[in-house]
């Protein structure tokens, strides 16, 4: 039996009571959606960057990025799953794998930790700040945002085997979070000044889709424990329920975030008299 010191719930579950052909099929089939949609959206933000003006080109540079790295990262998780538990004929669940590795959320937060820093830097390059210094801004996104990754990635790791650290790295990464929210609103605010309507209606957009979106993470990282210590989701449907949680608020706050502020960039382009369409007959 595998020592699951520091391991994540799903481990647990794993190694006790299995996963139904359902549970195992649903986690495996959200991984393989997610890493997907990324390679989509990869594709569409290559495809669009001659929609903008040159200035606003680098959002969709970093979007491309963010695809990149979300797809390995996400790839290897999708893999990590399938050999991290095999069927057991006797009892049709699937069980931890003892000759396997670990199941291990860490992939999603090393993916985090490279793209958290350019989704926050994108709209930097998109709206104009009108009080506030771009490097200042510029520097307290990477600040939080790292920090914030990384105080949750060694949480996570205690999610089990001590839940004082657990909860007490989550609230030091909270801190953090609340103060990118703090910043994305302020710079979502100096960027609705004196641009057109439609792009103001989208920044605000915007702004709903990334509380909503943001929000999701804490609801993932306190999963196991939402209805209690080991309660009702301390199981595949808390399993299931993490991953989808996670891959739907990954693909709203980088692939549907970055088309919004595309849209805001397409708007801002012609308020300058930028008209690819002309450029392309040309």
């Amino acid at each position: 039996m595998k020592k699951l010191i520091n391991a994540n719930f799903e481990n647990y579950v794993g190694s006790v009571d299995g996963f139904t052909e359902m549970a195992y099929q649903m986690v495996a089939h959200t991984l393989t959606l997610g890493y997907a949609v990324m390679l989509a959206g990869l594709l569409y933000f290559v495809l669009t960057i001659r929609t903008v003006a040159p200035k606003f080109r680098m959002s969709n540079i970093l979007s491309g990025v963010v695809m990149v790295s979300a797809f390995l990262l996400l790839y290897a998780q999708a893999n990590n799953w399938t050999q991290s538990f095999v069927f057991d004929n006797t009892t049709g669940r699937y069980f931890l794998n003892e000759q396997g590795d670990l199941f291990n959320n860490g992939y999603r937060y090393l993916n985090w930790l490279i793209d958290v820093p350019m989704l926050l830097f994108q709209i930097l390059f998109v709206v104009s700040l009108t009080k506030s210094s771009f490097s200042s801004i510029r520097n307290q996104f990477w600040f939080s945002g790292t920090m914030m990754i990384l105080t949750g990635y060694i949480g996570q790791f205690y999610e089990v085997s001590n839940l004082w650290a657990f909860f007490v790295w989550g609230a030091i990464s909270t801190v953090f979070f609340f103060h990118i929210l703090y910043l994305m609103n302020k710079v979502i605010k100096e960027g609705k000044e004196g641009i057109p309507q439609p792009a103001q209606k989208t920044l605000q957009s915007i702004w709903m889709l990334f509380l909503v979106s943001w929000f999701l993470y804490p609801g993932a990282y306190l999963m196991p424990h939402l209805a209690g210590i080991e309660g009702a989701f301390f199981n595949e449907t808390g399993v299931v329920a993490r991953q989808i949680t996670y891959t739907i608020a990954d693909v709203s706050s980088k692939v549907i975030y970055g088309v919004l502020l595309g849209k805001v960039a397409m708007e801002l382009s012609k308020q300058e008299g930028y008209d690819y369409k002309r450029i392309e007959r040309f």
